[in-house]
């Protein structure tokens, strides 16, 4: 089988079987129907949730009103009063005209450091489930057969993590590292990271960030992307355990 030049391009070689070709984004990853009898609260945390992780970035258009309330299992009435809260909140912003709709904040509401007492068995415990997951999902991203469109969304996701300010950085990260997920084609692969990515991001605004860690971060980022777009399992686990394991050191380091 022939590499290709780039690890970019479309003639690189992958193995496995065959990935849908979904469209990418939002709707495909996170945005899953609600359960439980408490449809108003669950709604706004699975928005929040795709907000808190980077799926939907500041500025950026959340899908129609119709295609939202179908996507989470709710009516458009319960749908309207959970955007109206988050509005209320600072989280959502409601455009008229010709390119209207509700759009995510481009003023971050920040959130209140957490600096109560922490069990160092929920920090191992979240540490242990995302270095099970996250290689064996990168391993399963570079089995599967990607369309372009697959590519491409890794491609973006990589780029948009490595030009992230030091502020939107950590959304921009979890997206990337929701986006491998994305590649197996997985909607609980998808939830179980997304999940674990959160609880990792409430032990991540306790410590500080480190300019020096964020461009290692980036280049591991790069290793890992190049890995699954040419099909290596191996090398695409082996560097997703690498950069995990970083980010446990600091973690284990700063709340010890």
């Amino acid at each position: 089988m022939k590499a290709a030049a780039s690890p970019w391009g479309d003639a690189l070689p992958v193995k496995g079987a065959a990935v849908p070709d979904p469209v990418f984004g939002p709707s495909f990853s996170m945005l899953r129907p609600v359960r439980g009898g408490n449809a108003f609260e669950e709604t706004i945390e699975h928005i929040l949730q795709t907000i808190k992780l980077g799926i939907f970035a500041p500025a950026e258009k959340l899908p129609p009103e119709r295609e939202l309330a179908e996507q989470l299992g709710v009516s458009r009435a319960t749908l309207r009063d959970a955007l109206g809260e988050l509005q209320s909140a600072g989280y959502l912003e409601v455009q008229r005209g010709r390119y209207g709709g509700t759009y995510v904040s481009t003023d971050t509401v920040q959130r209140k450091p957490d600096h109560g007492p922490l069990d160092p068995a929920e920090v191992e415990d979240v540490l242990l489930f995302r270095s099970i997951i996250e290689p064996a999902a990168a391993g399963l991203a570079a089995k599967a057969d990607l369309s372009a469109a697959a590519r491409r969304h890794l491609q973006v996701c990589l780029s948009e993590v490595g030009a992230a300010t030091a502020a939107g950085y950590r959304p921009r990260d979890s997206r990337f590292h929701i986006a491998i997920a994305e590649m197996c084609g997985s909607s609980s692969l998808v939830s179980a990271v997304a999940e674990t990515r959160a609880r990792l991001n409430d032990l991540l605004d306790r410590i500080p960030l480190l300019g020096t860690n964020l461009e290692h971060a980036n280049e591991q980022h790069t290793e890992i992307a190049e890995a699954i777009l040419r099909g290596d399992a191996p090398a695409a686990e082996r560097a997703t355990m690498e950069h995990l394991e970083g980010t446990a050191s600091l973690l284990r380091g700063f709340l010890a």
